[in-house]
């Protein structure tokens, strides 16, 4: 009796740990994700305040062509904002709302993520305002296609529930932090959901603040991450555990004509490590547009030099 009363405390107290880790994230997050309206249009969804001068990200299918939202706050203050920048390619979308904010939800590292670790969702599904739900993140990495077409690189795969309303509010860590911009769920599987991860979302908000749109060069690829095998890291003179593996390469892109193949492993670009999808994506910036581009690659049969030369992404 007295060990079953035991573990019960014990169980007692695991739980109390792990309600209160996603309480305390949603008490800090929580108060800066708001519902997001297009103005004169049907459907909402939601969004978070990133920056006390009211920036907001969301995703790209919520606010459509809108030029024009309404965002509302937790406290029910109704803001109009206007759409800075869009990307249809990842999904996300950055507004400008009228104001300042004193909450902001700060953006993490994604690439320090794990599986199995708790990832917590908030938004606005199904017209039930600010509501929470949790889970964990079940895989990285992940492809997904975009409403363009294109495929979305470095997804994060969970089982935190989400419903039509949820698409672009945050999934948080426990540590009260974003990690990745809530985009779509499966419709008829058990659980499956996905987010754009936050250092892709960071990238893409960094591009619109100084472009009004993302540049990228395009050299027709999707990719995972993976990790690089300890003898061909030192092959390609890397000093990293992971890098990206091909899964896809588009027919008559820059990169199939360089002759690169589904399931070369991409180590490094112009000598600099690509230890994850994040920064293949973040290496492919416009400076790289007609230029001509090295890549390291790992084979079974070695480790050789690939030139590619980008061209611009339409």
């Amino acid at each position: 009796m007295a060990f079953a009363a035991e573990k019960l405390q014990s169980d007692d107290a695991l739980l109390d740990a792990y309600s209160a880790s996603v309480a305390d994230a949603v008490d800090r997050i929580g108060p800066a994700v708001c519902r997001i309206e297009r103005i004169g249009a049907g459907g909402h969804g939601s969004g978070f305040v990133i920056a006390q001068d009211g920036l907001v990200v969301t995703n790209f299918h919520v606010v459509g062509d809108a030029r024009a939202v309404r965002v509302t706050m937790p406290d029910g203050a109704a803001r109009e904002g206007h759409v800075l920048g869009r990307d249809p390619d990842t999904d996300i979308a950055l507004v400008r709302a009228d104001g300042s904010f004193a909450d902001v939800a700060p953006l993490g590292d994604s690439k320090r993520l794990r599986r199995g670790q708790i990832a917590i969702a908030i938004g606005n599904p199904l017209g039930f305002e600010w509501t929470v739900t949790a889970g964990v993140v079940s895989a990285l990495g992940r492809s997904m296609r975009a409403s363009t077409g294109r495929l979305i690189d470095d997804v994060i795969q969970t089982d935190a529930a989400l419903n039509p309303g949820n698409s672009g509010g945050p999934l948080v860590s426990s540590a009260g932090e974003v990690i990745g911009v809530n985009t779509a769920m499966i419709h008829g599987a058990q659980g499956i959901a996905f987010a754009v991860a936050s250092n892709t979302a960071n990238f893409v908000i960094s591009e619109i603040i100084r472009f009004g749109r993302v540049r990228r060069a395009f050299i027709g690829v999707s990719a995972d991450t993976t990790n690089l095998p300890r003898r061909a890291a030192l092959l390609s003179q890397v000093t990293t555990n992971t890098a990206v593996r091909l899964r896809s390469v588009e027919k008559n892109g820059p990169a199939a004509k360089a002759g690169l193949k589904e399931g070369d492993i991409i180590a490094a670009i112009d000598g600099r490590p690509v230890t994850g999808v994040d920064d293949l994506v973040r290496m492919l910036d416009a400076e790289r547009i007609g230029r001509e581009t090295l890549c390291t690659v790992v084979r079974r049969s070695g480790v050789s030099q690939v030139a590619v030369t980008p061209v611009a992404r339409s």
